[in-house]
């Protein structure tokens, strides 16, 4: 079995990922926003024995980040693997006619994207500054999560402060195709969502997923919507992972993995351990995610145990 927690550590965030026949998964280094300068990946052939990576990105790469390097997301594209992330904790609009890189960390910043050749790196800063830097329909330039559909089609969710918005990520991942209104990005948010945007298909249903309640409390938790669509509407269905007091409090901002050729799938997540001590105390874990015959998903039962070994067929 795995255990839970995966590792020794304070990790939150965690982006799971099947990419060149292994698991992975990319976590936020939990800490002060001060001290968040880097993103570690651990991979893994069966979910069970997993290796760290240390550093696979930080800030002598991505040289605008000054603080609060965060919520990486991954994707995969013709052999090269795009490394999405949050820099700066952004407060307000970027680019002011005033901006001063050595006393304006919080006016600067937003989504980033690094490329490489290996899930483990080395990566180069793709674009030497954000690829998101504005907030558009309110939504803060966080927690972003690509989604590729059936036909191709790569789709981009993101955002914090209770807003999510929907754009279409251009062929080589240096800004966004238009919707036929002309905007860039829709909003596309549910009733309840917070932050922690997340999409898998199965069966032919788009589930779309969030996170809720406060990340530094015991009220964080994740919900979701099922859709015949990735554009949605996501009329939200319930919750389905949330604290525990016997296990640990405040589980959210996850993602969601299926073994390839099987109907096996996991959420990994982070929580709060008990007694918790600081803000920053989250550690990643991995638990079986279930469907009733309807499709919709039972409620997850987080666990000491975690999963067993399961791996990739090749």
């Amino acid at each position: 079995m795995s255990g839970n927690p995966l590792w020794e550590g304070w990790y939150a965030d965690p982006e799971v990922a099947v990419l060149d026949g292994q698991y992975w998964i990319f976590p936020t280094y939990s800490a002060a926003y001060e001290d968040q300068l880097f993103l570690d990946a651990f991979s893994s052939p069966d979910l069970v024995n997993w290796t760290k990576h240390e550093h696979v990105l930080d800030t002598s790469i991505v040289k605008w980040v000054r603080q609060a390097m965060w919520a990486p997301a991954v994707i995969e594209k013709d052999g090269r693997y795009f490394l999405f992330f949050g820099g700066n904790d952004v407060q307000r609009p970027s680019r002011t006619c005033c901006y001063d890189p050595d006393n304006d960390i919080n006016h600067y910043g937003g989504i980033g994207v690094a490329v490489a050749d290996d899930p483990a790196g080395p990566y180069v800063d793709h674009l030497g500054e954000p690829l998101i830097d504005t907030f558009y329909h309110d939504a803060q330039p966080i927690d972003q999560f690509a989604f590729r559909d059936t036909d191709g089609t790569d789709y981009f969710f993101y955002g914090g402060w209770g807003k999510c918005n929907l754009g279409i990520l251009n062929d080589d991942y240096t800004g966004f195709v238009p919707w036929e209104d002309g905007e860039l990005f829709h909003d596309v948010t549910p009733e309840g969502y917070v932050e922690g945007p997340f999409m898998f298909l199965r069966g032919g249903t788009y589930y779309f997923m969030w996170s809720e309640g406060g990340w530094t409390n015991d009220s964080y938790r994740v919900a979701y919507a099922m859709a015949d669509s990735p554009l949605g509407p996501f009329e939200r269905i319930g919750t389905i992972l949330e604290a525990d007091t016997t296990i640990a409090t405040g589980a959210g901002h996850h993602s969601v993995v299926n073994t390839p050729g099987t109907d096996d799938w996991y959420i990994v997540y982070h929580r709060r351990p008990i007694p918790n001590e600081g803000r920053d105390h989250r550690v990643t874990c991995i638990d079986r995610l279930y469907f009733d015959d309807d499709g919709t998903i039972q409620p997850v039962v987080m666990t000491w145990e975690g999963v067993a070994a399961n791996a990739i067929r090749r």
